[in-house]
């Protein structure tokens, strides 16, 4: 069923009010803490001192000078975030309460007014196996709102994934360096695995790259409710399963396993940090956790 523009809207404002408040409160200085400083323009040249990286060598300077010259970079005063958000099919699992949609929902308009109280501007790519919308970036109230709305209301053309399709486009539309939050379950397909590695490797060297992992218990074991009919939201492929098997549910959670792991080493390779949020869980206290350790 389709909600109404008035029920968007409602929620949109449901929504703004639970976390703007957790914004205001708790993470405004732990994201200025974490993200403020990543961002450095440059800003002149000078004579090399004692103590300089000399990776701030500029060596043209030096050439030319014939003395060892060093580029001074300043922050930034103003940066960029970037939300990457998942809306494959897959986002639409929930076997509680709440769908993955929900909660992907909640963390990037907590992560907007974050990047808002800092000032910062903020802008959105909605992807799937393609790119499904963007939003460039902006500033105020009204643009976050909008951003929420979309995350609310979207309805993709495409129900696969393909996270490289989106690291690609954030690496080509974004020239200038960002802290980018990849906001995702991370399900694209084994295939994308080479292609997702190279991605990864060029956005995390031009951009600060963050994962945000969004998982439901049920996909990492199945119930014993006997026989189940499982359809992948995103292919369509349908299998029955007689859940109240013993060796059926442990292959189903050794085959999660094996792909959470996976998934885990390649975030890992690439030193991105990455918090995982379950449905079924406090995404506030993981948040705090990652902004923590940056």
């Amino acid at each position: 069923m389709l909600e109404s523009e008035n029920d968007i809207l409602k929620r949109v404002r449901k929504i703004e009010i639970k976390t703007r408040g957790l914004s205001d409160e708790i993470f405004a200085g732990k994201y200025h803490a974490a993200f403020r400083g990543r961002g450095m323009s440059f800003s002149e040249v000078r004579e090399y001192r004692p103590g300089d990286d000399v990776r701030d060598i500029d060596w043209n300077v030096t050439a030319r000078s014939r003395a060892p010259h060093v580029k001074v970079y300043e922050e930034e005063r103003e940066l960029t975030m970037m939300l990457l958000v998942d809306v494959s099919g897959s986002r639409l699992f929930g076997s509680g309460e709440r769908l993955k949609k929900n909660i992907q929902t909640e963390i990037a308009a907590v992560l907007a007014f974050s990047a808002a109280q800092n000032n910062d501007k903020v802008g959105c790519i909605l992807f799937s196996d393609r790119i499904e919308k963007f939003i460039p970036p902006k500033k105020g109230r009204s643009h976050i709102l909008a951003i929420i709305r979309e995350l609310i209301g979207f309805r993709p053309v495409s129900p696969r994934t393909s996270l490289s399709e989106a690291l690609r486009f954030l690496t080509n539309v974004s020239k200038k360096r960002c802290t980018a939050f990849l906001v995702s379950d991370f399900l694209s397909p084994d295939s994308e695995r080479t292609e997702l590695e190279h991605a990864l490797k060029i956005a995390r060297g031009k951009h600060d790259l963050v994962g945000i992992r969004v998982v439901d218990p049920r996909e990492r074991e199945l119930p014993d409710a006997g026989i189940l009919s499982l359809e992948d939201a995103e292919t369509g492929r349908q299998v029955w399963l007689d859940t109240s098997s013993a060796r059926v549910r442990e292959h189903y959670a050794r085959r999660w396993e094996e792909r959470d792991a996976r998934i885990a080493s390649l975030l890992k390779h690439n030193r991105i940090d990455t918090a995982e949020v379950s449905t079924d869980g406090d995404y506030v206290t993981e948040l705090i956790k990652l902004f923590r350790q940056r």
